[in-house]
């Protein structure tokens, strides 16, 4: 699937674009620009691809495991080569050939998920698609070796000499627990083939001189021992072993000779030597006495921004608390391998006592009152922004050092990180709404977040009810007495969202909509403070913000922005009147993948929690050096900032099974000034034109007027026939390109119905600048023949991202079931007519849940008419049973008017 356009990171610098669909599969693309002439190795990478994902990541990790690349695919490739040093792995991979399965440990799956760098599609990378990934790579290798003539060890080493089975060279290192001068024990082995079964089997090195005997062998040994040649130019070790011939034997060694092979480890296993040591080993190394650093130990369940932590070291050892006696011992022993408490352990004085100074320094530097819930949030995730130890220093710290949260504040973490685990919530009767089971972990982040007074972020997916979950905590809050009001940042677009839905669901709640459309501009600069005092929430936009100095004078509850990503550019005006109002609980909503858009991230949490991610320029210095690690480098700050965002995906199977297949949301839209103008004077007109006729001109009068109020409300081109189509002169138009951003975003389809012909292409041409790719368009001028075409190519995964349909051609028949979203652009004013264009999506064969946008211009007959239809009313039933067009012909002028005319301060959509 082509990746939408987006500032997510997309490796442009190496020239390949990757994009994680929805679905799980993984998409990649050339560049413009890049060609297989010029970039050998993007040309290798693209082409592996053409045949699947499994087919491109086997080979990127096989053929690629040296290429210098940037974050995105080099993450990739580290997956590739996971899967490849398993399969290699693997006992009697000869044997099982066709039949091999390989499984990577979960726990690499784990950290590669949690630490993968920013990416399209970042947001459905999960331990579970990774293994889905791995999967089709042994499919992929299944597939190609059963068109391979040779071995199986031939065709790895046709993908990359380094990948040998048969015939590696293996040293082990070993405790030697009968002799206490040379506890150790080192020995080469080389695996071989034991034709009978087919099965690889290890063997000392020396049977190696025996088995290749003779001239007609001696290629054979040499080929065997490419890999100890190799190692021997870099390791110390292996040219020792080499040089004296006591790569052949059996050596007992002492603590010193064992630490100097441990040291040299990757050099050898750089050079295609297979290195195994003791199993109880973690990550192959003998533990480490480390410094333990305790943060946030004493204090209660509050913490707050201005929170301070206190501060403890101790040493420890896997675990377990050293004595001072102990410390003491080892800082004045030597260096190497020495046995502590029963067990081998790793001693490097010099870089120990490094880092114990270290952190005395920094706990000397904090004497005074503790480190700030910022800094001391940092230390936990090892993603330290300010200044900090440089080369080989901060390699020590970070090697020999582990920081964890003392029981007061992990509890609160844990809060966090783990929501389902606190306690249930109960709004009462003051919320008229029933929660599903994801809304109420929701509502106890939410509450947990207010509690401690911390910052969030709500990033659920379009429609899993963001509104509610908010609406409920507000609800909360009054019923626990909140010391003010909370604000509401909104678009201007969506005023008339918010205050439908807590009138909906909470109608206890006092609204104030501190906007031009509801208080005259003079008397809304200058508000009383009781008339503030007296709501319980406020509703305002983002250009308010900066033209009412009175809401950042006053501190509020909760401040929660919706449409979050509308603060991204840090340095507007925008963003700086927003970020300087003050609340005692600060939340973003925002259904775009922020933490794949690091500026956004940033911005974001500049506001949610101020000074977490440091400065601009700090952070842009942490994301430069997590760009040059080799592995995980994105890791601290994923962890960093995954306690303080909340994010569920319709993909999720555990919200899946908790919603309704279909969910309908009504799109409030606003007018323009120049909608607004046309409309009053397409109302003036047919009350003009009314007077003194009747009948058939009459009827012929109002259902032309009806057309032309519609046309106005979709785009005053679509009345004018100018053929412009600028799309900030419509509300319509500025309400679908939020809503396609975010379905781009996700890289999910949809599609967009109109009942006017003429409205498809510029539709279409508009949604082609908002996903960054053309979509496909269906209206009565498209031949029958061609229809089949355009409904195979929209179903396909990485198909035409968006479908323009006029309602009459597009309406029956259709197959779309791709689409996870339905947009009716204009309202039919018939439900029944509605539902069956939305059935293209919604029908057998969907496997996702379809969310419908229905649009709805405030304050002129679209608004009055949808209202009418939900009311249930005599006329509803009219409006269902024969179209809201020939319902109004029949009404008298006065009635008519009255439903048509234009609530002017409702509709305009200016902020």
């Amino acid at each position: 699937m082509r990746p939408p356009v987006s500032d997510a990171v997309e490796s442009p610098v190496c020239g390949v674009s990757f994009a994680l669909s929805p679905q799980g599969r993984l998409h990649v693309e050339l560049s413009a620009g890049a060609s297989e002439a010029g970039d050998g190795a993007l040309g290798r990478i693209a082409k592996r691809f053409e045949r699947g994902d499994g087919y491109g990541l086997f080979w990127l990790g096989a053929s690629e495991p040296e290429t210098a690349l940037p974050p995105v695919p080099a993450f990739w490739r580290d997956l590739g080569r996971a899967f490849v040093v398993a399969l290699c792995a693997t006992s009697d991979l000869e044997a099982l050939r066709g039949q091999v399965a390989v499984e990577v440990p979960r726990e690499e799956l784990a950290a590669l998920a949690a630490s993968a760098p920013p990416m399209i599609g970042g947001e459905y990378l999960t331990e579970a698609v990774l293994r889905e990934l791995c999967a089709r790579m042994g499919q992929a290798v299944r597939d190609e070796l059963a068109g391979w003539q040779g071995t199986v060890e031939a065709f790895l080493r046709h993908a990359n000499p380094i990948w040998n089975v048969v015939g590696r060279v293996c040293f082990h290192l070993a405790e030697n627990k009968g002799d206490a001068e040379t506890p150790f024990a080192f020995v080469a082995t080389y695996t071989t083939r034991i034709s009978a079964q087919a099965r690889a089997q290890h063997l000392p090195l020396a049977q190696a001189l025996r088995e290749y005997t003779g001239a007609r062998n001696k290629s054979a040994l040499l080929a065997l021992l490419v890999q100890v040649q190799r190692a021997a130019q870099t390791s110390a070790v292996a040219k020792d072993l080499v040089d004296s011939g006591a790569v052949f034997e059996t050596l007992a060694w002492t603590p010193a000779e064992a630490h100097k092979f441990l040291k040299e480890i990757p050099l050898l296993e750089s050079a295609g030597v297979v290195v195994r040591v003791p199993a109880a080993w973690r990550a192959r190394r003998p533990p480490r006495p480390e410094a333990q650093i305790t943060i946030g130990e004493a204090g209660g369940a509050g913490l707050g921004a201005d929170a301070l932590l206190d501060f403890s070291i101790g040493v420890t050892l896997e675990g377990e608390t050293l004595t001072a006696r102990e410390v003491r011992e080892i800082l004045e022993g030597t260096d190497g391998l020495a046995l502590v408490r029963g067990r081998w352990i790793e001693i490097d004085r010099e870089r120990l006592r490094q880092v114990l100074d270290h952190w005395s320094a920094y706990e000397k530097a904090h004497a005074a009152g503790g480190i700030s819930l910022v800094e001391g949030l940092r230390l936990l995730a090892g993603a330290r922004m300010d200044d900090q130890p440089a080369g080989a220093a901060a390699t020590a710290v970070a090697e020999w050092s582990k920081v964890i949260a003392g029981a007061p504040l992990a509890r609160a973490l844990t809060g966090l990180r783990s929501p389902e685990s606190l306690a249930d919530l109960d709004p009462g009767d003051a919320l008229r709404a029933e929660l599903r089971p994801y809304q109420k972990v929701g509502l106890r982040w939410l509450w947990w977040l207010s509690s401690l007074g911390l910052g969030g972020c709500l990033a659920d997916d379009m429609g899993l009810g963001k509104t509610v979950q908010v609406i409920a905590l507000l609800t909360l809050l009054k019923k626990k007495r909140a010391p003010a009001p909370s604000l509401l940042v909104v678009p201007a677009s969506l005023i008339a969202n918010w205050r439908a839905e807590i009138a909906r669901f909470a109608p206890g709640l006092r609204v104030l909509v501190a906007h031009q459309s509801e208080i005259p501009g003079a008397e809304l600069a200058d508000l009383p403070a009781a008339r503030i005092d007296g709501s319980d929430v406020v509703i305002t936009t983002y250009g308010a913000t900066q033209n009412l100095p009175w809401l950042a004078a006053r501190p509020w509850d909760v401040v929660v922005l919706d449409e979050a990503q509308a603060i991204k550019n840090p340095g507007a005006k925008q963003t700086r009147a927003v970020k300087a109002l003050r609340g005692r609980l600060r939340l973003a909503l925002t259904g775009t993948p922020v933490e794949n858009r690091l500026g956004d991230l940033w911005s974001i949490f500049d506001f949610i929690c101020p000074g977490l991610l440091g400065s601009a320029k700090a952070f842009s210095r942490f994301i430069k050096t997590a760009d040059k690690r080799a592995h995980h480098g994105y890791g601290p700050l994923r962890e960093l900032v995954r306690p303080y965002i909340l994010r569920r995906l319709k993909t999720d199977t555990r919200v899946i099974a908790d919603l309704p297949d279909k969910t309908e949301v009504r799109t409030f839209c606003g007018l323009t000034k120049r909608q607004a103008v046309l409309y009053q004077q397409a109302v003036d007109d047919l009350r003009a034109a009314l007077a003194g006729i009747d009948g058939i001109k009459r009827r012929g009068v109002v259902l032309a007027s009806l057309m032309r109020l519609k046309q106005i409300c979709n785009h005053p081109s679509h009345w004018l026939g100018d053929g412009s189509y600028l799309p900030e002169d419509s509300g319509k138009f500025t309400r679908l390109r939020d809503i396609a951003d975010e379905i781009a975003a996700r890289q999910e389809k949809a599609l967009v119905f109109t009942q006017f012909r003429e409205l498809t292409r510029p539709l279409a041409q508009f949604l082609t600048g908002v996903f960054g790719r053309p979509g496909l368009v269906l209206s009565g001028e498209t031949e029958v023949k061609n229809r089949k075409g355009l409904v195979d190519q929209f179903q396909r995964e990485d198909g035409p991202p968006f479908f323009v349909l006029s309602l009459k051609a597009g309406g029956t028949g259709l197959n779309l079931t791709a689409a996870r979203h339905v947009i009716h652009f204009d309202r039919w004013w018939n439900p029944a007519v509605e539902n069956q264009a939305t059935d293209r999506a919604y029908r057998i064969g969907q496997k996702s849940n379809v969310l419908v946008h229905k649009f709805v211009c405030r304050g002129t007959v679209e608004e009055k008419i949808d209202a009418l239809i939900e009311s249930k009313q005599d006329l509803s039933r009219q409006v269902l049973e024969t179209g809201g067009d020939a319902t109004l012909t029949e009404l008298n002028d006065e009635q008519l008017l009255r439903i048509i005319g234009i609530d002017i301060n409702s509709a305009l959509a200016e902020s």
